[in-house]
């Protein structure tokens, strides 16, 4: 893909994962003599080749840009525009992390220590209301580790449905529902600290209990004035627009990650009829999926665009300062 002004190749990079296709599939500005690598420029190569990247998006399930000159986080805001998607906002989302907002569309990735890593999942699969697509953007790489995974779930799918057809079909028949304690007060040392509050944007406990009826949550409120609740009955396995199935849930993440003072991960989530969900067969799942996923390690500047519908998403942990911003939308 080349501009007048900018030259953009698609690379490949070590370990690279062939679902068939490349995933991710990356763009990288080459240094070229006389290119012009300001935003000006990357906007123009955009509108050029914005029907071709929003068909690659659909096919890869992810794409890397590299070398573009996106700096602050009102660049990232700026390049993010260029898409014409629609913004998804924190506020409004039913997102379980704590994120700090930069700009009315970019926010800070999870505010959890960088010693807690953040498992698979689709973005907020485990409410009724999700985003349909994902920007990243790395304003700073941490010293050491902080990658983030990526694993197509169509894939993943169907390689479960070999070696598990069961557990596949029971996860299709049934669905699943989360439980999940939220704080009174947001709480930085847990992946799903966000306070109820916030959470439901809700000013009091009358306010909370409407929005939760609205949604068709069950709630309980505990000692602290913190508040469990259980999600409605919702989907384990999507059929996309496309045809392809895709394990589109939080799964994983809550089977390895929803444990904090509030939360016990294996209490997190059950089948939609209320039985319990195979801890054998989950542990499966949980390697199946590591083993086809590509780690997105970091390099500053780096922005990702990520189809929510068809790839999971994960922090590792790290070390050193990290620092990567998030912009949810819809198509």
């Amino acid at each position: 893909m080349n501009h007048a002004s900018l030259t953009v190749d698609t690379v490949a990079m070590e370990k690279q994962q062939f679902c068939p296709e490349a995933f991710p599939l990356i763009y990288a500005v080459q240094a070229a003599a006389g290119d012009n690598k300001s935003l000006d420029a990357v906007a123009a190569w955009v509108q050029v080749n914005l029907s071709e990247l929003k068909k690659k998006l659909t096919e890869h399930g992810a794409i890397l840009f590299r070398g573009f000159p996106v700096v602050t986080d009102h660049d990232f805001d700026a390049f993010i525009r260029l898409f014409g998607m629609q913004n998804f906002t924190y506020t409004d989302s039913l997102s379980n992390a704590v994120r700090r907002n930069r700009t009315e569309r970019v926010f800070t990735a999870n505010e959890a220590p960088p010693d807690i890593a953040i498992y698979l999942h689709h973005e907020m699969a485990q409410t009724p209301v999700y985003p349909e697509a994902l920007f990243f953007f790395c304003e700073q790489a941490a010293a050491k580790g902080g990658a983030t995974p990526l694993c197509r779930s169509d894939v993943l799918l169907e390689n479960m449905e070999e070696e598990l057809p069961a557990f596949v079909e029971a996860c299709e028949q049934k669905g699943v529902k989360y439980t999940n304690t939220m704080p009174d007060e947001e709480d930085l040392q847990s992946g799903q600290g966000r306070s109820w509050r916030s959470t439901l944007n809700a000013s009091d406990k009358s306010a909370a209990e409407a929005k939760l009826q609205s949604l068709g949550y069950q709630w309980q409120w505990l000692p602290g004035d913190d508040l469990r609740v259980t999600t409605p009955v919702l989907p384990a396995v999507r059929k996309l627009d496309d045809g392809r199935r895709v394990f589109f849930n939080q799964l994983i993440a809550a089977f390895q990650g929803w444990q904090d003072k509030r939360n016990v991960a294996q209490k997190s989530i059950c089948f939609g009829d209320g039985s319990v969900i195979d801890t054998k067969a989950m542990a499966r799942v949980i390697d199946l999926a590591e083993n086809y996923s590509f780690d997105l390690d970091w390099q500053t500047g780096d922005v990702a665009l990520v189809d929510n519908s068809l790839v999971m998403h994960g922090r590792r942990p790290f070390q050193g300062e990290r620092r990567v911003l998030a912009s949810l939308l819809n198509f």
